[in-house]
């Protein structure tokens, strides 16, 4: 296929995964995919409930599109309250916290999966939340800070190392 015929977008990506996630499954494999499955279960109805799709899931990691990156957003925040609650309920050592990085940017999609610095932006970004938080580049931030009823604090800026073309992100 040639780079012509690749259809592009414009589209905002969620990417999440599970902090301690080897640790988890080192210590108890069977209840960390107990745990996994149910969460999992938890996001993709958020995620659909935010008007998103799943693109994939491998191991500890979920990732969807959004055609509006408010939704993306605001389902970003939905999952970590949820999560929160029900951690809650686990012993410390089984919490499951995820880090969940949101972006918009351009992709190529191709059949049912998308490619491209816009998915690998989101998921760089994932790892850099406090726990129960999430992160997002500056545009969705005030983007969504405008169009969104729930508060969202700045915590702190960092500028995005793998790329100088990058915009830095605001961590919240």
């Amino acid at each position: 296929m040639s780079a012509e015929s690749f259809k592009r977008k414009l589209t905002a990506i969620l990417s999440a995964d599970v902090k301690g996630y080897s640790r988890l499954m080192g210590e108890n494999e069977a209840e960390t995919v107990k745990t996994l499955t149910a969460y999992r279960k938890i996001m993709a109805e958020l995620i659909q409930q935010h008007r998103g799709r799943v693109i994939d899931s491998p191991g500890d990691n979920i990732l969807a599109e959004f055609a509006s990156v408010v939704d993306a957003v605001q389902c970003a925040v939905a999952a970590q309250n949820e999560f929160k609650a029900r951690n809650a309920e686990l012993p410390e050592n089984r919490r499951m916290e995820f880090r969940v990085g949101v972006n918009l940017g351009d992709v190529i999609e191709e059949e049912n999966r998308i490619y491209g610095d816009g998915v690998n932006i989101a998921a760089v970004w994932s790892p850099w939340p406090i726990l129960g938080g999430s992160v997002f580049p500056r545009q969705p931030s005030i983007k969504s800070r405008q169009s969104c009823h729930w508060g969202m604090s700045i915590l702190e800026i960092r500028p995005l190392r793998t790329s100088p073309s990058l915009l830095e992100p605001i961590v919240s």
